[in-house]
């Protein structure tokens, strides 16, 4: 599966390659833009991550250690519909988490009215993964307001093996249904590996929180269990 839509993003990694510097962990962030994402919701999550990436607090974490972490995201929604917006980058001091924020910012959305595909989603964070710098670890973030409605489901996915050293971990979004319900799902269905948890965000305004909890969360901690969202 990630061989197959590997080539949807070859292209675009090979013109921006990441020089090998060794890192602490690469991170990926995948980011809901199906149908239930209306216009503003999807400003209030890109401009939610954006913030996120330039809180005091989130840059502290990412260079609290002597190695940095590579950062990139992609949206996603459909099996055929997933664009990347921020292409692999070494976060080694608060400007590169800047031109990060700045780019995400700045990016257009590329597609509206698709389903909710997380297999292909997951598969094609895979696929970046695995172009991803040589890091200590690797782990997968996904955003979502949703359950899987397209295309086959995230065990599917995971039938491939190379997620076998994978940390995925999810942030569920309230508001397209039950929040409880779609946690229940994201911790049975889609986060896997060590310490993988489930963050929340009440409702799409909550999206910059939750995302800055998340991502403090994730490059802190080398084992992290037990915790309730939010914490």
């Amino acid at each position: 599966m990630r061989q197959w839509c590997f080539a949807i993003f070859a292209a675009a990694l090979i013109a921006a390659p990441v020089p090998a510097v060794a890192c602490r962990l690469a991170l990926v962030l995948a980011v809901d833009v199906s149908t239930s994402i209306d216009q503003r919701d999807y400003a209030l999550q890109r401009d939610g991550l954006a913030a996120a990436l330039r809180d005091p607090d989130v840059i502290d974490a990412f260079l609290s250690a002597s190695s940095p972490v590579a950062l990139a995201a992609y949206e996603w929604s459909g099996q055929h519909n997933q664009r990347i917006i921020l292409n692999w980058m070494l976060m080694t001091n608060a400007g590169d988490m800047l031109s990060a924020a700045d780019r995400i910012e700045t990016f257009v959305r590329f597609q509206t009215g698709y389903p909710t595909s997380l297999g292909r989603a997951l598969s094609f964070g895979g696929d970046m993964l695995a172009a991803a710098p040589q890091c200590g670890r690797q782990t997968l973030d996904m955003s979502g307001d949703g359950r899987n409605n397209a295309g086959y489901p995230p065990e599917v996915a995971y039938q491939d093996g190379f997620f076998s050293n994978v940390t995925v971990n999810a942030l569920a979004v309230g508001g397209g249904e039950p929040l409880d319900s779609l946690v229940r799902y994201f911790t049975e269905a889609v986060i896997r590996g060590n310490g993988a948890f489930v963050e929340v965000a009440r409702n799409h305004e909550d999206f910059k929180q939750a995302m800055r909890r998340k991502l403090v969360r994730e490059v802190t901690s080398l084992v992290v269990t037990n915790l309730e969202p939010g914490q």
